[in-house]
């Protein structure tokens, strides 16, 4: 899913609704107009990233700057950090897979397996072992997962409702604004 700020509630634009043209190196926006730089550098790990930036005097007038930017003294126009060309068009590949229906069937097995991990994690500290051999490893795994099937055994035959998904401290700050 496209995580960045910007696509908080469908209410700004996200990369993606930004062209890029790799050969001329120039982006265009939404509202039509083009990037003054395009610069290629390293982030601190040595990633190779493209940093793009689009003038204050472009973005200052634009009737859909608050949908675009957050840079708020006006003196900054947009800017884009992008991955290499065949990484970037790999994630946006992804990215819009994710809004199809078969991708979202194939995501819901998964959530429904980690949220199997998680509550066997919570409830049975499962990562760390108490034993140093395999065999009493193997077996404390084994009750583990049994005291988990008869949690949801008890819970289903109780009809006690499914307790709520974990909401992140980031998300709870967001929450809070």
């Amino acid at each position: 899913m496209d995580t960045c700020h910007e696509n908080h509630e469908g209410e700004h634009f996200t990369q993606s609704a930004f062209t890029v043209d790799w050969q001329a190196r120039k982006v265009t926006c939404p509202e039509g107009r083009i990037s003054a730089s395009w610069s290629d550098q390293r982030k601190s790990s040595g990633t190779p990233i493209t940093r793009v930036h689009f003038t204050s005097q472009d973005c200052g007038s634009c009737p859909v700057r608050m949908k675009c930017t957050k840079a708020a003294d006006g003196r900054r126009g947009r800017s884009l950090t992008l991955l290499p060309r065949d990484q970037q068009q790999a994630l946006e590949a992804r990215r819009r897979e994710q809004l199809t229906e078969q991708w979202q069937q194939r995501y819901n097995i998964r959530a429904g397996v980690e949220a199997t991990i998680s509550q066997a994690v919570r409830r049975t500290r499962i990562r760390r072992t108490r034993f140093t051999d395999l065999p009493k490893t193997h077996l404390e795994h084994v009750f583990a997962a049994t005291a988990i099937n008869i949690i949801r055994l008890d819970a289903w035959l109780t009809e006690t409702p499914l307790g709520q998904t974990r909401t992140s401290h980031l998300a709870r700050l967001d929450l809070a604004a």
